[in-house]
């Protein structure tokens, strides 16, 4: 016989025991992450971004160091060498038999005075490589932004038709128990019941399905934001209700106009034809003589003929100062200057291809955009007529089958219909919206909702 109070035990017991799990195992809440801060973590912690941050350094140093190398430079320089030997005295220029020890010692400085002006214009060519590595590093950005909003409303989506997968589920287990009571006393045969439970097994299927397509949509978007896959986190659905907002009535060349002047693609290839044009006055300088000024000082010392005397008066005596001028002249040099010409020529007049094939594409995609739209607006409200029409249609049969006035292959025909209605209208709604932040994207605004 079980003891009177054996079920409060019991019941201490179990208590005991989940209190003792939480303590070893605190249930931590999930992150819930808004689209915004969906958006911010990708700029923040995505190694693309990092890489092409990286490359525009590198360009910025390049920079700094084209305008230092319009400086004169400055050098010291100092030798120390030991002669054993039939030698020459480096003061006097005699031949000597003994050992010799000297120290040479000088400051040296060269100013390029003219090059054709290839310092100015590589100085140029570098801030126009620096521009163009800022709207690489914004490419990037924008790129990447677009890819979470896609990525941020397939979650979205995945999870409504996840929902409406287990809303179907449930009615379908509601009316299979009620097909199970009609078959029991005698109101149902066998087919109808078979029915049901086929109705069943296909919602269990549609939830195991949406389900999937939720997990993989979370596994997108983490390895976007970077993030450990392993890690759960909740995404936050932002106020889409109020559809009708939407605006669908762009044109595309208004929005062509607009996302040429300040799309990062396009200013990409606009600086980067720049920096080839650049290029030719740069090659073009191999043509003009170069003229530098060298100066300096500098002494020895050496302990040979002038031995006795002391290493500082030695530095003092030979003390000398020198100035000059050198001018090269480009004669003949296998025809290397014209043929960087060329060449030059040759880059910029591919990166005006190359700036022209990027304004056709951004064309093309704008007016893709824009009848994309349109066609999703339509389809929205072609899906949302018909599952409104569905859900009433599937009322009315429900209606009837309760009386017995529709058969179960009739009502279940309904029920499929009602269900995919729904799920095509859920999609319908998130492509829709997911259009008109393309449109937002290439006019430049930021993309929220």
């Amino acid at each position: 016989m079980k003891h009177p109070n054996s079920r409060f035990f019991y019941r201490c017991s179990v208590f005991t025991l989940f209190l003792a799990s939480l303590m070893i195992n605190p249930i931590v809440a999930q992150e819930r992450i808004t689209l915004k801060r969906a958006t911010e973590l990708v700029i923040e912690n995505n190694l693309q971004i990092k890489q092409a941050q990286f490359s525009e350094a590198i360009s910025g140093e390049n920079l700094s160091q084209s305008k230092l190398a319009v400086y004169p430079s400055l050098n010291a320089n100092t030798g120390l060498n030991f002669n054993y030997g039939r030698s020459i005295d480096p003061l006097t220029n005699q031949f000597v038999n003994q050992a010799i020890t000297s120290n040479t010692g000088s400051v040296t400085s060269n100013t390029a005075l003219f090059q054709g002006f290839r310092r100015m214009n590589e100085i140029s060519q570098n801030k126009l490589q620096l521009e163009a590595d800022k709207s690489n590093t914004q490419k990037v950005k924008n790129d990447l932004v677009l890819a979470v909003v896609t990525n941020y409303l397939s979650v979205l989506n995945a999870q409504d038709l996840l929902t409406a997968s287990q809303q179907q589920l449930e009615i379908a287990n509601q009316q299979l128990d009620i097909e199970q009571k009609f078959f029991d006393v005698g109101n149902r045969t066998l087919a109808d019941l078979s029915q049901a439970k086929s109705q069943v097994a296909t919602a269990e299927l549609n939830v195991t399905n949406a389900r999937n397509q939720v997990d993989l949509s979370f596994l997108d978007l983490a390895q976007l934001l970077e993030r450990d896959p392993s890690v759960a986190f909740e995404v936050e659905k932002p106020q889409i209700d109020n559809i009708s907002n939407v605006n669908a009535a762009y044109s595309a060349v208004d929005v062509f106009n607009t996302a040429s002047l300040n799309f990062p693609d396009i200013k990409l290839a606009e600086f980067r034809k720049l920096v080839f044009e650049k290029e030719i006055d740069i090659a073009k300088a191999g043509y003009f003589p170069s003229l530098n000024l060298q100066s300096g000082f500098g002494t020895r010392y050496s302990n040979g003929s002038f031995g006795n005397t002391s290493f500082g008066e030695q530095v003092k005596d030979n003390f000398n100062q020198f100035i000059g001028f050198g001018l090269s002249i480009p004669i003949f040099n296998g025809l290397a200057a014209k043929s960087a010409v060329r060449r030059a020529n040759i880059n910029f007049q591919n990166a005006m291809l190359s700036e022209k094939l990027a304004k056709n594409n951004l064309n093309k995609v704008i007016n893709q955009a824009v009848y994309d739209l349109r066609a999703a607006e339509k389809r929205y409200y072609s899906t949302l007529t018909a599952y409104e029409s569905s859900k009433e249609a599937f009322n009315v049969i429900e209606q009837r089958y309760a009386v017995g006035l529709v058969n179960s292959l009739d009502f279940n025909q309904a029920q499929t219909n009602l269900n995919r209605a729904q799920f095509d209208q859920i999609q319908a709604q998130y492509d829709f919206i997911f259009r008109s932040k393309v449109i937002d994207y290439y006019l430049g605004n930021p993309i929220t909702f």
